[in-house]
């Protein structure tokens, strides 16, 4: 994804740019790189309630407050077969939350479907790669 960058500038009180300078080099990013993430991550969280960003291997990803990633609430959601709110509750059955997570679940997929469509293949790809080193760890094993 390209973006259009503006050049912008504020004025942070120096113990907080002190922290952010210090999460910057934990992370091994740039101020700025951090600074991005950090503003997307909390408009998204302020645009769906409920949606809260975790750093794993493969990165941050949005998941729910006490729940599921969304990628993994829309991968149950599609593996139902159903459609509209029967999908819905029987994700919701499925996951062992509330329909209501789903929803949320569902609005910020919507509202960023690139990011979640890449992290559902990214999922498969590692699935996939998983599969293949036990049948090979199996053969070995076997000889």
């Amino acid at each position: 994804m390209r973006y259009m960058v503006t050049s912008t500038s504020y004025r942070l009180d120096p113990d907080l740019k002190a922290r952010l300078a210090a999460q910057a080099a934990a992370e091994g990013v740039a101020e700025t790189t951090l600074v991005t993430r950090l503003l997307a991550q909390g408009l998204s969280a302020i645009e769906h309630p409920g949606v809260v960003f975790r750093p794993g291997p493969s990165g941050w990803r949005a998941g729910l407050a006490g729940g599921p990633d969304v990628d993994e609430v829309i991968r149950a959601l599609r593996a139902t077969g159903a459609t509209g709110e029967n999908a819905v509750a029987a994700a919701a059955d499925d996951l062992g939350i509330s329909s209501r997570f789903v929803h949320i679940a569902v609005d910020y997929a919507a509202d960023h479907i690139d990011e979640i469509e890449a992290r559902l293949l990214a999922n498969e790809a590692a699935l996939e790669r998983a599969r293949r080193l036990t049948a090979a760890r199996a053969a070995v094993l076997a000889e």
